[in-house]
Order: C-alpha cells, then sequence, then structure tokens
C-alpha cells in the first residue's frame, strides 16, 4: 500500500460534530428544539454570575449559608440554579487557614449552571496534571499568594460531586449590599484559584 493510500482523509472536529448531527437528526434522534434549548443554557444561562449571587446570600444570611454547606443542591436550587451538572453540588468552605481548589483530572468537568463553562485553563492538562501534585505552586503562577500557614485542598470533581467554594468574605465588605458583595465573586473565585478582594 503507498503512502498516499494509507492516509485516510481528516475532518475537523466541527465538521465531524455536524455529521454526526445531521445523521441523528435524519433518524429522528433529536427531539425539536433540544439543540436550540441547549444553545441558550450554554451562551446565557450557565453563568458564573450564578455563583456569585450563591456566595454573596452566603455571606449575607447565616441561615442559607447553613444550608449551602449542608446541601448545596437544595441551596442553589433556591435561585433555580439546577440542571445538567448541576446534581450532587457541593460547597467547599474557605477558612483563615485552608484555601479549597477544583479540579477535573480526567477532563473538564464542573458544576456549569453555577459556575458557566469552564475556562480554556481549567481544561488545559497542564492545569489538571499540576494543581494535584503542586497547588501552591500553581496558585501562584495564577496570582494568588497564600500564608504559608494556610493548607491547599484540592478536590477533584466526579460524577457524584459539581463543586463551588465559599471564599473568606474579604475585609471590608462588611457594609456591602449582596449586590455589591456578588461583584467580588468571579469564576476564578469559585474555581478557588483566586480571592475576593473588595478594591
Amino acid at each position: 500500500m503507498s503512502t498516499h493510500e494509507s492516509q485516510a482523509p481528516t475532518s475537523t472536529p466541527g465538521e465531524r460534530a455536524w455529521a454526526l448531527f445531521r445523521v441523528l437528526k435524519e433518524k429522528d434522534l433529536i427531539p425539536d428544539g433540544y439543540i436550540e434549548g441547549l444553545t441558550q443554557l450554554m451562551a446565557h444561562t450557565w453563568d458564573p454570575a450564578n455563583g456569585a449571587r450563591v456566595v454573596a446570600r452566603a455571606w449575607a444570611d447565616p441561615e442559607f449559608r447553613a444550608l449551602l454547606l449542608g446541601d448545596g443542591t437544595a441551596a442553589c436550587a433556591q435561585f433555580g440554579y439546577t440542571g445538567p451538572q448541576g446534581e450532587y453540588i457541593v460547597a467547599l468552605e474557605d477558612t483563615a487557614t485552608l484555601k479549597n481548589v477544583i479540579v477535573c483530572s480526567l477532563c473538564s468537568c464542573t458544576n456549569w449552571p453555577v459556575l458557566g463553562l469552564p475556562p480554556e485553563w481549567y481544561k488545559g492538562f497542564e492545569y489538571r496534571a499540576r494543581l494535584v501534585r503542586e497547588g501552591r505552586t500553581v496558585l501562584r503562577e495564577l496570582g494568588t499568594e497564600l500564608p504559608d500557614d494556610v493548607v491547599v485542598k484540592v478536590w477533584d470533581t466526579t460524577a457524584e460531586t459539581r463543586y463551588l467554594v465559599l471564599p473568606v468574605r474579604p475585609e471590608g465588605s462588611e457594609h456591602m449590599s449582596e449586590e455589591a458583595l456578588q461583584k467580588l465573586v468571579t469564576k476564578d473565585v469559585l474555581i478557588g484559584v483566586a480571592l475576593p478582594r473588595v478594591s
């Protein structure tokens, strides 16, 4: 067999996805509106602003905080943050001596309804491989310097757990409204690689 004959034609992931879509559509295996609904979820509904609302409420409301730490799924459901990847939500509470960080060492799973879709670096092999071995160093490289007495604990997302980090409420935010507190919480804060700060 010649070299030319042994080379199979290649296609892009996008082309393969469209080919699969056409076959499934022809076989009537995709319900009407399914793709449009999923696109709406990914583009507009799954948003780290959702997680910011949850964290701000937990900072401001001790009763909600207790619910979030005891049953994260039920707490997030109060806001309507449910659905795919939103089951089994566990809130990880940071303290003065503990910093929690989320990773999915096998792929890029995360708590989509509350954190939004994962950023590119979260899906990268280097982040996934290094965080579990040298969490403090990775956080430093991402701009988060922690005191020596703070323990970094890495949590690996699984099919039964979807995490979000509940950070320590920053100093200087005591008189801020919930709406103002939300602005301190970014996707990186919810993943655990950054700290909320009052500017």
